[in-house]
């Protein structure tokens, strides 16, 4: 992984300002794949680029979550 992206070398207030900031761009880029789908005014490959950008989101905020959330030992 390259330093920017690493969230190993960031604090907790640092991973928690960028997950609000992933979530919200998560949510943006659903309201315009569901606006530009009932639409019915993009192209398929537009579509498919917003939603892959949107899955790699999801899984950064899936990896930042993971960082924050303690592991509990039942």
């Amino acid at each position: 992984m390259n330093a920017p992206s690493d969230i190993s070398m960031k604090t907790d207030d640092v991973l928690r300002i960028e997950l609000e900031v992933f979530r919200h761009e998560h949510r943006d880029l659903d309201e315009a794949i569901r606006a530009l789908q009932e639409r019915g005014t993009a192209d398929q490959l537009t579509l498919q680029r917003l939603k892959k950008k949107k899955l790699h989101l999801k899984d950064k905020i899936a990896l930042i979550e993971d960082r924050l959330t303690p592991d509990i030992i039942a």
